[in-house]
């Protein structure tokens, strides 16, 4: 064989492995966060777009305890909790 038929041949094959890796199925899976929800996702000219939506349940938000004292002498105080991010 001449150096165009050879050169040819591996065109050919390069085509034929480049038609299978673009034609065959893939997966891929992501693990979430407990409090995150996906909200929509679509796939446009091969791009995946996932909207997220990150939900905290009423028991991990801060929260205000008032502290009461003598009623008379001064007005209850307030300590301020810490805003605490869903892991």
């Amino acid at each position: 064989m001449g150096p165009i038929a050879t050169r040819r041949r591996q065109i050919s094959r390069l085509h034929s492995i480049s038609l299978y890796i673009a034609g065959r199925a893939f997966e891929r899976r992501f693990e979430l966060a407990d409090h995150v929800k996906v909200e929509t996702a679509s796939l446009t000219n091969g791009l995946l777009s996932i909207e997220l939506q990150r939900e905290i349940p009423e028991a991990m938000k801060p929260r205000r305890i008032a502290i009461g004292g003598n009623a008379e002498t001064q007005a209850p105080l307030q300590i301020e909790g810490e805003k605490h991010e869903a892991a």
